[in-house]
């Protein structure tokens, strides 16, 4: 099975509009929204939700207010200020290191799994799709994004689908890493600005760190001849392929509007830029059959 993951270093340059496309080309694969901060793959790809699971990470501190004697040593000791005068524990400032329940005279605090989310499992006419909820304030999503992508794997290779696509999260954090790490190929998209050459470098760094090959999308090409002569300077230096070049076009907004992805809303300049860049992601990825 081979794993393509489109990252973009930041947020907005297009990555998801991108990514949903590529897998309505692909008509069967199995699909990962990675961005488990702001899920949105959603929004142009209708699915149908079909498994709701409780994403569990990091724990909580738990008072057993029946053996608290109020000796006050719990909020001498922790750090974060997470229990106040009232012995009441704030669980957006509890960081779970468990420093309160160790030194508990009387063992009336606990530390207790938390829930951080949800993760789901969803239907869409092109494969099957997990995606995730991380509740506000709630960390651990590198970790979310791992479980997606291991269930993802597990569901590929039991339905015997050869390609997995993940819209990955935006920068180059942990979340990103974990979306990234063991993948076939990474697609960069950028936009033509020097913020993207920046972002690119990034994920050019990162990618190489894991061994990863990493190919390029400008997106919103036009609008910047300059960047974009530059950027392809860079790319051919650092042998990195454009493999795709999506021109700026009021066809990609109007696809959003109406909820649709690129190729499906219109068959503009966009959309056919979209279906070659395919055609040079199946090449890089060896998938004949796709």
């Amino acid at each position: 099975m081979k794993e393509l993951v489109v990252i973009s270093g930041k947020g907005g340059a297009g990555k998801t509009s991108i990514t949903a496309s590529l897998v309505v080309l692909a008509g069967k694969s199995v699909i990962v929204d990675a961005d488990v901060d702001a899920a949105d793959m959603h929004l142009v790809l209708p699915l149908k939700e079909t498994c709701k699971f409780p994403f569990e990470a990091g724990f909580a501190a738990v008072l057993d207010t029946s053996k608290c004697t109020e000796c006050g040593y719990c909020r001498e000791v922790c750090q974060f200020s997470a229990i106040n005068e009232k012995y009441e524990i704030d669980h957006i400032l509890c960081e779970g290191c468990g420093v309160c329940a160790h030194f508990c005279p009387s063992g009336a605090i606990s530390m207790q799994l938390k829930t951080c989310g949800d993760w789901f499992v969803s239907e869409t006419p092109f494969g099957t799709m997990m995606h995730a909820r991380l509740f506000p304030g709630e960390e651990s999503s590198g970790l979310l994004v791992s479980r997606l992508r291991q269930e993802a794997r597990a569901r590929a290779e039991a339905g015997a689908i050869d390609l997995c696509i993940t819209d990955g999260p935006p920068g180059i954090g942990c979340p990103v890493i974990a979306s990234i790490t063991g993948a076939s190929l990474v697609l960069a998209v950028a936009e033509p600005t020097i913020s993207g050459i920046h972002d690119v470098k990034r994920v050019k760094e990162l990618a190489g760190f894991f061994r990863i090959p990493v190919v390029l999308c400008i997106n919103k090409s036009g609008l910047n001849p300059e960047i974009e002569t530059e950027f392809r300077k860079w790319a051919a230096v650092n042998k990195v392929p454009v493999v795709g070049e999506i021109p700026y076009d009021s066809d990609v907004t109007a696809a959003m509007m109406a909820g649709k992805t690129i190729v499906q809303h219109s068959g503009g300049k966009p959309s056919r830029a979209i279906s070659l860049l395919w055609e040079e992601l199946k090449a890089s990825l060896e998938l004949g059959g796709v």
